[in-house]
């Protein structure tokens, strides 16, 4: 069911849980940034599951099943690697982040999840339009460093930006157990149009119940709405209220000026650039 309306405990953070910085945001689940180097090795492997992820179908949820890949799937270690997918007739290679979590010891997971933008006449599109059972070529181990948690290993607070498909790494991040983990609070500012392309409603809940909070951030929503408007850096901006940098961290992932203004907010806040965390 899509959210009419932020509830309170949604759309407006205490005080006390904006104290510090510390979350950015992390990078988009469309097709991201094209590595370096395209993969050497290849694998061929079943779709599981292509279905709508929002009420308009501008995002699709895309799984693979990897029962036969073990060594792909042991190859995915930390949450914001990305799997690249060669497609048919596509004239490169597609580099998707990984929505699921990396998996745990004794995980009987055999699947990867993807949260894929469908963008008309693109590699992705053709993705969205293929069907369970499908078999596609993907790369024979993930690619990526993924989110270097390591580096705000110390934060109490961690501020999580994330707008459109670039939730889709936020999600493997807190669903890999980050804020149980490292018992730290995380706050995140969640931008999309209107709620017919926010994706994940259906998680929000559990999420919550790991100790997340969650400000999801309107920028073109109904008359009914009355939660944040506007985007995510303009309503960070306005609430925010920086007492320790040295205490918080930060991950972006989304659009690029977003991510570029939350930088550049937070730097001047005192944050360093090293507590700022992205994907690629």
């Amino acid at each position: 069911m899509l959210l009419r309306s932020a509830p309170r405990r949604l759309h407006l953070l205490r005080p006390h849980h904006l104290r510090l910085l510390s979350a950015a945001a992390l990078a988009s689940a469309a097709p991201a940034p094209v590595p370096p180097q395209a993969p050497t090795e290849w694998a061929e492997a079943p779709l599981a599951t292509v279905r709508p992820a929002t009420a308009d179908a501008s995002l699709y949820h895309v799984s693979l099943d990897l029962s036969a890949h073990g060594d792909l799937l042991a190859s995915h270690a930390a949450a914001g690697q990305f799997l690249p997918f060669r497609l048919p007739a596509a004239p490169y290679p597609i580099f998707l982040a990984i929505a699921s979590p990396p998996p745990s010891p004794g995980s009987s997971s055999a699947a990867f999840d993807f949260l894929v933008k469908r963008l008309p006449g693109t590699p992705s599109a053709r993705l969205c339009d293929l069907r369970p059972g499908d078999l596609v070529r993907v790369g024979a181990s993930v690619v990526g460093r993924g989110f270097e948690v390591a580096r705000i290993a110390d934060a109490r607070d961690v501020l999580v930006f994330a707008t459109g498909s670039g939730i889709s790494p936020i999600r493997s991040l807190i669903e890999s157990g980050f804020v149980e983990n490292n018992k730290t609070g995380l706050s995140l500012f969640y931008g999309v149009r209107n709620l017919q392309r926010m994706a994940y409603q259906e998680r929000f809940n559990d999420w919550e119940a790991k100790g997340v909070k969650i400000v999801p951030v309107l920028s073109r929503p109904d008359c009914q709405w009355t939660g944040e408007r506007g985007y995510v850096q303009n309503v960070f901006s306005r609430m925010k209220n920086i007492v320790n940098p040295s205490s918080v961290g930060a991950i972006l992932c989304g659009h690029k000026q977003m991510t570029e203004e939350i930088t550049r907010v937070l730097v001047a806040d005192g944050l360093s650039k090293d507590r700022i965390l992205t994907n690629f």
